[in-house]
């Protein structure tokens, strides 16, 4: 059965028994496409429906074909419940100032085929989208799937995305993409629905939902690189603010009087802890091809000032992570990009910071931890947010 088909059949007057079941099989489905592969027990606890309300939904959606079940895993609330392997793929496109990376997965989020591009600096919106839909061809092919069988996509941009999927203020971040509607731009391309998404925002929701995340409601995702930004997940739900551009945490102003940063300010927090900032520290000593991955490798075999400038970089971000812990009270602060891989050479001088500037009742309880998925948290939620782009028969 076609996940592209619609609802609207199954539509029924409020409050009648038809709309709440229709209602409770909606929830059962974001559940599943939230969690992937999980037992009926795990979805009725997030539901809160009965289990036996569950139970009947799953046998539905197993009979038409959505879903399928482990018989093996120990009884029948206990069986593993996943989307079926006929139910069809979704594509994740995570796109950095250097990098595209291509991933098909089925249903249940796992990765059937990837690759990554470098690319070169200032691509543009046309070369990506060529390069993205060349390698799905190529894909598709080596699967052995019809291209119907992709369903939507998720894209990640390093750059403030509004709600419509348009990018705004990016003439100094992605210069050849600002002010493009993306998300009608690669929908075009791809004969594919597409939802486009801060990476930052799409790295919360991957850690939140198969890192770091799992069991919180309140968490912060800030990711370090070229650029400073953070995902804020509240209540258990992904925080855009009130035009999509909440988290913009690389422009807080740290010293009104430093250096011009690329928004135009000066003094903002991405001048001092972005990868071009913090390698600049080294000056010209390590020379023009010495990298992030560089500067970590060598701080964690135990070179000093190497260790010294990842410390000092975590205290500068301490700073801005304890004020936004005394505004969001957050459970749990994840920090992704290159530098988090130094862990608690970054970490710990981080939470030093903020265990002395975050009020006491907003860091008490508080963690602070490097990305459980690493570089595969933007992916994964690229993923993520292309499977709430999908039509599901009800």
């Amino acid at each position: 059965m076609s996940l592209h088909s619609t609802t609207a059949r199954n539509e029924a007057a409020p409050g009648s028994q038809t709309s709440l079941r229709v209602a409770n099989q909606r929830r059962v489905i974001e559940t599943m496409r939230t969690l992937g592969t999980t037992t009926q027990a795990t979805i009725a606890r997030e539901t809160a429906l009965a289990p036996s309300t569950v139970s009947s939904i799953v046998h539905e959606m197993v009979t038409a074909g959505v879903l399928a079940m482990d018989s093996s895993h120990g009884g029948r609330r206990g069986q593993l419940v996943r989307f079926s392997d006929d139910a069809g793929f979704v594509v994740g496109l995570d796109v950095g100032h250097r990098h595209l990376t291509v991933a098909v997965a089925d249903l249940n989020q796992n990765i059937k085929a990837r690759e990554r591009f470098d690319l070169p600096r200032g691509h543009s919106v046309t070369e990506v989208l060529d390069t993205a839909d060349s390698t799905l061809v190529s894909m598709v092919r080596k699967l052995k799937l019809s291209r119907a069988k992709l369903l939507a996509a998720g894209l990640t941009l390093p750059a403030p995305v509004d709600l419509e999927g348009r990018v705004v203020s990016a003439g100094a971040i992605l210069p050849a993409w600002a002010d493009t509607d993306v998300r009608a731009a690669a929908s075009i391309r791809l004969g594919l629905p597409v939802t486009v998404e801060n990476d930052a925002n799409a790295g919360a929701v991957g850690e939140f939902a198969q890192g770091r995340g799992r069991g919180v409601q309140n968490m912060a995702y800030i990711k370090v690189s070229h650029g400073v930004g953070a995902g804020l997940i509240l209540n258990g739900r992904l925080f855009r603010g009130a035009t999509g551009s909440a988290g913009e945490l690389g422009h807080m102003t740290l010293d009104e009087q430093g250096a011009v940063c690329r928004c135009g300010n000066r003094g903002c927090l991405e001048t001092f802890i972005s990868s071009e900032a913090v390698l600049g520290l080294l000056g010209t000593t390590r020379g023009p091809d010495f990298t992030v991955a560089d500067l970590v490798d060598a701080a964690l075999a135990g070179d000093v000032g190497c260790a010294r400038v990842i410390g000092d970089t975590g205290r500068t971000l301490g700073t801005t992570v304890a004020n936004l812990c005394n505004i969001i009270n957050p459970e749990l602060v994840v920090v992704g990009g290159e530098l988090a891989r130094a862990n608690d050479l970054l970490l710990g001088p981080l939470r030093e910071i903020v265990s002395r500037y975050g009020v006491q009742g907003c860091t008490r309880d508080l963690t602070i931890s490097a990305a459980e998925l690493g570089p595969e948290a933007h992916l994964t939620g690229a993923l993520i947010m292309a499977l709430e782009n999908i039509s599901l028969p009800l």
